[in-house]
C-alpha cells in the first residue's frame, strides 16, 4: 500500500518515466515534467528521495536507484496495458484534443476530471 500511496501521487510516476534514459538536473527534469511547479517538484523529489527510488547525484542531477529501476520494470505491465486500453477506448489512434475523454488516456499529467495537474498545490 505505500508503494501504491507514493506512485499514486501527482506527478510521481511521471519523475520515475522521465529518469528511465538516465539523470537529469532540476530545471531539465521539470521542464520535461510540463513545467510543473517547482514547489510540487521539490516535494515529489524528497519524497521519492526519501522512499530511495531515486538519488541525487553529486553534481545535483536526479536519477533512479536500483530499486527506482526496479520499480519502472514493474510498471511495464501497466503501461503495455494502458496501451491496450487507449486502442480500445481509441481504437483508430486519432488525437481528440478536445474530447475529455480521450485527453485523459493520453495525458499522464492529468487527474481523474481530466483538469490538468500543473501548479496544483498538491
Amino acid at each position: 500500500m505505500a508503494a501504491l500511496d507514493l506512485f499514486g501521487r501527482r506527478w510521481s510516476l511521471r519523475i520515475l518515466w522521465e529518469l528511465r534514459a538516465g539523470p537529469l538536473g532540476f530545471r531539465p527534469l521539470q521542464k520535461r515534467c510540463d513545467d510543473m511547479s517547482s514547489s510540487v517538484m521539490r516535494q515529489r523529489l524528497t519524497e521519492l528521495l526519501d522512499a530511495q527510488v531515486i538519488h541525487q547525484l553529486p553534481d545535483s542531477r536526479y536519477e533512479l536507484t536500483p530499486l527506482g529501476q526496479e520499480a519502472r520494470h514493474a510498471l511495464n505491465p501497466l503501461a503495455r496495458w494502458a496501451e491496450r486500453w487507449a486502442a480500445t477506448i481509441d481504437p483508430q489512434g486519432s488525437d481528440h484534443t478536445d474530447d475529455q475523454s480521450a485527453s485523459r488516456v493520453s495525458h499522464p499529467d492529468t487527474v481523474g476530471d481530466g483538469a490538468p495537474e500543473r501548479g496544483s498545490a498538491d
